[in-house]
């Protein structure tokens, strides 16, 4: 295996998130002003997904088992008429604590997604999300530039889900009309 160079930057920190890059993993970070149950509600409903994963347009299905291990769901990702159809599947789930996926979207690769939640004050939740391709033609394309795009579609996506979890009972209720 070739040797491979680690890529520390310093931190940024603003917004309420901070990034750093090791290797081909992306991290991001925010503090969301709910429990760590909540935010994990909005991981647990997989027909969520599509409104807080930037890039995902659509959800296709979700296993009724969600998010128990192996379970999956399959999404729609990319603008018309570009979009790719696959799905995630979960690799690791503690709940209130974890989430680990497989996101695929093939044909240009599939990533691995660790979702954290850790408790932060007094009903906050500090998120964070390690990404890393492993696999297909992305792994190859890695540059500052979409070390960027990944890190920046990242911290959008933590702030939406940020706005689900913070709103959860409008949320859920504008969901329901």
């Amino acid at each position: 295996m070739p040797y491979r160079r680690i890529r520390k930057p310093a931190p940024a920190r603003y917004a309420g998130h901070s990034a750093g890059y090791v290797l081909v993993v992306a991290t991001v970070q925010r503090t969301v002003q709910a429990p760590p149950d909540s935010v994990f509600a909005v991981l647990s409903d997989g027909w969520t997904y599509s409104d807080w994963v930037v890039g995902t347009v659509h959800i296709r299905n979700v296993d009724a088992n969600w998010p128990q291990v192996g379970s999956e769901l399959h999404h729609k990702a990319g603008p018309w008429p570009f979009s790719l159809h696959d799905s995630s599947t979960v690799l690791l789930m503690e709940p209130g604590r974890r989430l680990r996926l497989r996101a695929g979207l093939w044909p240009l690769g599939e990533a691995v997604v660790d979702i954290q939640l850790e408790p932060f004050g007094v009903d906050a939740t500090r998120v964070t999300i390690h990404e890393q391709f492993e696999h297909g033609p992305l792994l190859a394309a890695r540059n500052k530039i979409n070390d960027l795009l990944l890190h920046q579609r990242n911290v959008e996506a933590l702030r939406r889900l940020a706005d689900i979890a913070e709103n959860s009972d409008r949320y859920y209720a504008e969901r329901a009309r």
